[in-house]
């Protein structure tokens, strides 16, 4: 399809939040004022911003420990995010989840998951829901290349074909489980041929370009919303920082990260093809690179100037009656 003028900006700010988010964390985590443990997402925006596109406030996703790229793409609160991050009351999840375990249940954001393959299950649990209920919801499970390899998924893959669901498996490859290779890791070579040995229809994108991811998308979720069952996508890419924050990455040439930040950047990708045809000018998106510069420092500045959350609910949101 043909995206209009109004989507492709939309989709912009979503991207370049994404990444002045995640550079300001790199920041104040550096600092010290944010606890935990952190994964950044930069590089990858077009995945999640592609992929999101074209889903509901109604539909679901499942991520992965690096989630804030799919939190933000999902429609999650900026501000209740960097508050989450900071440990802070009127964090998402009431400052005590962090970085890993963000979620936001109203957006359908079913969490971020330090659990690697921990995402298809869920997914796959709201797909089936969604099935049950009659709705038209679909699910996106997230992955990385190295949950690919799991048993989560395998089984989470053959079940949602055995039972028709609706549900999206994605793969983002950014080319390392932690510090191990893919090309070692991934003994078939090809994640998405993989599961198309499950039964599932399944692509394989280039993850630096949006329109690709989103084209892919676009098909998987209509597939699945009117009943054709699951997919998969499998989107090449990369992290421009580490596996985690103080990550030495070892495992990368010296000069990898500055290559890759030159020409596999989905940012410089996207603004060239929309300003290259005069679908967009530069001055719209430096206009959005404005803006967006001036959300993160205020969500940042409400973030330090907020309370830490009172040792009473310490023992809050911890067990759910039904």
């Amino acid at each position: 399809m043909s995206l209009d003028q109004e989507t492709l900006l939309g989709a912009y700010r979503k991207m370049r939040t994404i990444r002045e988010f995640e550079e300001r964390v790199h920041i104040e985590f550096m600092a010290g004022h944010i606890p935990g443990f952190v994964h950044l997402y930069a590089g990858q925006e077009a995945v999640a911003t592609g992929a999101c596109l074209h889903l509901r406030k109604e539909d679901y996703i499942g991520s992965t420990h690096r989630g804030h790229g799919h939190s933000i793409a999902k429609g999650c609160d900026v501000k209740g995010m960097m508050l989450e991050l900071f440990g802070k009351k009127g964090g998402l999840c009431g400052g005590k989840g962090g970085s890993m375990h963000i979620a936001d249940l109203e957006q359908g954001m079913l969490g971020a998951n330090a659990i690697v393959g921990g995402s298809p299950p869920l997914a796959i649990g709201a797909a089936l829901s969604a099935k049950t209920r009659g709705t038209d919801n679909v699910a996106i499970s997230f992955s990385g290349d190295g949950a690919s390899n799991q048993g989560t998924t395998f089984e989470s893959m053959n079940m949602a074909v055995v039972l028709n669901l609706p549900c999206v498996f994605l793969f983002e490859n950014n080319g390392y489980g932690e510090g191990t290779g893919v090309d070692y890791a991934v003994g078939s070579k090809d994640i998405a041929g993989r599961a198309a040995g499950f039964g599932l229809p399944s692509v394989k994108v280039d993850g630096a370009d949006f329109f690709a991811v989103e084209a892919a998308a676009a098909e998987a979720i209509e597939r699945a919303r009117s009943g054709g069952g699951p997919s998969a996508i499998e989107a090449a890419v990369t992290r421009f920082y580490g596996h985690f924050i103080g990550d030495p990455q070892t495992y990368r040439a010296a000069d990898e990260v500055e290559k890759l930040r030159a020409d596999r950047d989905c940012l410089k990708i996207f603004r060239a093809k929309v300003t290259g045809d005069g679908r967009l000018s530069d001055a719209q998106l430096d206009e959005i690179d404005a803006e967006v510069g001036v959300l993160i420092e205020d969500c940042v500045t409400a973030a330090k100037a907020a309370e830490f959350p009172d040792a009473s609910d310490l023992l809050t949101d911890v067990y759910v009656s039904y």
